[in-house]
This record gives C-alpha cells, structure tokens and sequence, in this order.
C-alpha cells in the first residue's frame, strides 16, 4: 500500500490545506445522496409513501443513488489513498467496506427479484418480497454511515 500512499494525488492532499476537506465534502455530498434516495425508496418499499407509485418513485430515486454512490466511491478513494495502511488496520473502516458489500449485493439481488420487475412496470406494488431486500438496504447503507463516522474515532 505504500504506492498508492506516495501516488502524486495522495501526496498532494496530505499537502494542502484545502483540497483534503473539499474531497471529504465530496465524499459526503455523495453519501448523501446516496442514503437519501436509497433511504426513501426502502422506505416506499416498506409501504411508506404510498400515494407515489413505486413505478414512478424507483427510477429517479435508482439514478441518484447510482450518482451518489460513484461521488462517494470515487471520494472515498481519494482519502483513503492518503494513508491506506492506517485505514486498512481500522475496525471500523473495515466494517464500513463490509456493509457497503452487503448493501451492493442486496442492490444484486433486488435487480434479481421478480417482484422488483413487476413493480417497476406497475403491475405489482412492493409486496412482501420487496420488503426484506428494503430492510436489509436500509440497515446495511445506515450501518455504513455509522461505521464511517466511527472510522475517525479509531485513528
């Protein structure tokens, strides 16, 4: 990993005064918009916010979490280039790297799921099928926001 701590782009962030919180406001921007849409959507699925059929809620919401989820990814690679040993000796960075896997497999395995089809064509409301995948996202996208803010508090 020491590489990738002497890549130009670390350096230079460990370096400057300002591109260091301009890239961990980015990577926040991007969380943001990622546990918000996802977070709305999980919680249509889990039969909030009914008067807003889910055919028409799930693409924009879909397209901003992906949107949201690039930022982060992106952002977050950049800081964790910084000091990569470090944060890969961290508990919480760890876990946060293993629910954010959670959270893409239950994106996997939704795309998967039949009633996630017919609820995109409007033929099926989320029924029970949708509501486990909802909970799951739910718990795994808010869990790596925890673990992330925890990460700090082990350097």
């Amino acid at each position: 990993m020491e590489w990738l701590a002497q890549w130009p782009v670390a350096v230079a962030l460990r370096q400057s005064a300002l591109a260091y919180p301009l890239v961990n406001a980015a990577h926040i921007l991007g969380i943001g918009l990622l546990l918000g849409s996802i977070a709305t959507l999980d919680l249509r699925m889990l039969g909030l916010f009914r008067a807003a059929p889910l055919a028409v809620l799930a693409p924009p919401l879909w397209r901003m979490a992906g949107c949201g989820l690039g930022l982060a990814a992106a952002m977050g690679f950049l800081l964790f280039s910084t000091r990569p040993a470090a944060y890969l000796e961290n508990p919480a960075f760890l876990l946060k790297l293993g629910l954010v896997g959670l959270g893409l497999l239950n994106v996997l395995a939704l795309h998967l799921n039949p009633g996630w089809k017919r609820a995109l064509a409007g033929t099926n409301e989320a029924g029970a099928g949708l509501r486990l995948p909802a909970l799951i996202s739910l718990l795994a996208w808010t869990g790596a926001l925890l673990a992330g803010r925890w990460i700090g508090f082990l350097f």
